[in-house]
């Protein structure tokens, strides 16, 4: 009786590109990405007065609207493609890639075209070169899924970059609907300027104006009293 063949030298090795332990995370984060693009909707329609301005301060809240979108959708289209069987993921996470550093390109170029440099303006161009950084990571690692399918560490850099995103993304909504934001520089700069003027009573406080006197130095009574 022969022996049994194997399938040791067919080469037909079944590659799996997403791992099934991360299966569950790429299906919350889907989950998770089209209900914060939903609210984000209703946010931009809160603000829709900002956006609708033509002066520099209405590009900038622009700017970070496409920026939240653009960071939900990135995280959206890795995650569906990421649970359709084959080699999907790693052609989609380059795709989106380019596409959001073609966007941070524009806006990095809008910023310096319409703000002068101060305070606001470095913060958020702070936020698109981190959200860059995060692009072309992902691109990286996509095309290292594509080059090397059974890499499970290449997919799991990927499913960390879109929990970034979703930080990133959460961020810049919050800004654009106004919300409050308390920075520690902020803070300590205000308590020592709280302190300064508690310790110099004499500026908050200035003394009483001395009473006027007629001529012929008699007091006058009314200005006395």
């Amino acid at each position: 009786m022969p022996p049994p063949v194997t399938a040791v030298g067919c080469g037909c090795k079944n590659h799996q590109v997403v791992p099934s332990n991360i299966h569950d995370f790429f299906t919350a984060s889907a989950s998770v990405a089209g209900a914060l693009i939903g609210l984000l909707f209703v946010a931009i329609s809160v603000a829709s007065d900002r956006l609708s301005r033509a002066e520099a301060e209405g590009q900038l809240h622009r700017i970070r609207a496409v920026a939240a979108l653009t960071a939900f959708t990135n995280t959206l289209a890795v995650s569906l493609f990421a649970l359709i069987p084959g080699h999907k993921i790693g052609w989609t996470a380059v795709s989106v890639a380019v596409g959001g550093l073609a966007f941070i390109v524009a806006s990095l170029l809008s910023l310096i075209r319409v703000r002068p440099v101060r305070g606001a303006t470095v913060r958020d161009g702070l936020f698109l070169i981190g959200l860059a950084v995060t692009f072309v990571i992902q691109l990286i690692e996509g095309v290292d899924v594509n080059a090397h399918p059974g890499d499970s560490g290449a997919v799991n850099t990927i499913a960390i970059l879109a929990v970034v995103c979703f930080l990133v993304g959460i961020a810049r909504a919050w800004e654009l609907i106004g919300g409050p934001s308390i920075g520690i520089a902020h803070e300590v700069t205000a308590l020592v300027r709280h302190k300064d003027g508690a310790e110099d009573p004499q500026e908050e406080h200035p003394p009483p104006p001395a009473p006027v006197q007629p001529r012929g130095g008699v007091p006058d009574k009314n200005a006395a009293d």
